[in-house]
């Protein structure tokens, strides 16, 4: 495949991903959120969400699922993201969140905090363009529901593979996650956590047998080990 293929491919993936959103737009919907998590099925650190709001006329190439894009793209993408989109919110539930109200809740809970701080953020900057005061008037979520979410959503099955905006989210959560399980790669460096970013590895394993356990891991994941 030629280059240029391969950018007329990239292209009509875009176009492809944005279709949900202009649906949306076309019902009168004008900020649309997309939000996703990282960080659900790992030993150790915390859940992490982004919720993010992109423009109508984005056109950033490449924007995918991040679990399909290498490490050196999802950098490169994480800063063309946060160049072009309209607002962008992280939320972050640590583990002792997760220990005592379980995964999933504390999943919700963060993909709650992520929206509010994008809503924020857009409001903020719409604000600073004198433009009138706007709030996010509709969510799309990968897969679940967030209760208590007061704009109407809806969850999209495998929504990081086929909604730009949740994919973007995918792409910041997994980039400000990954960033995180680094550091703390310095602090406690007998888990391998900068490579494994804290799922369950024969080395993160090892780890554990012969150190213990360190203050980030999620003690109700680790019950049978």
């Amino acid at each position: 495949m030629t280059k240029q293929e391969r950018i007329e491919k990239q292209k009509q993936r875009l176009a492809e991903m944005k279709q949900t959103e202009q649906e949306l737009r076309k019902a009168g919907h004008r900020y649309i959120a997309g939000v996703d998590e990282v960080g659900r099925g790992p030993l150790a650190g915390p859940v992490v969400t982004a919720a993010v709001v992109l423009p109508e006329d984005f056109d950033v190439l490449g924007v995918d699922d991040s679990k399909k894009l290498s490490e050196k793209r999802r950098e490169e993408l994480y800063d063309q993201i946060l160049e072009h989109c309209l607002a962008y919110g992280i939320g972050m539930c640590d583990h002792h969140v997760i220990d005592e109200i379980n995964i999933l809740q504390a999943t919700k809970k963060a993909m709650k905090q992520s929206v509010a701080e994008c809503n924020w953020y857009l409001a903020g900057q719409l604000a600073e363009q004198g433009g009138k005061k706007a709030a996010i008037d509709f969510v799309l979520v990968d897969a679940v529901t967030i209760e208590g979410l007061d704009v109407p959503q809806h969850a999209v099955i495998k929504g990081d593979a086929n909604v730009l905006a949740i994919a973007a989210a995918s792409i910041i959560a997994k980039v400000t996650r990954d960033r995180m399980m680094v550091d703390y790669a310095k602090q406690y460096p007998w888990y391998a956590f900068e490579k494994n970013k804290g799922y369950g590895t024969a080395a993160h394993y090892e780890g554990i047998r012969e150190h213990g356990t360190c203050p980030i891991h999620r003690m109700t994941f680790l019950k049978n080990t």
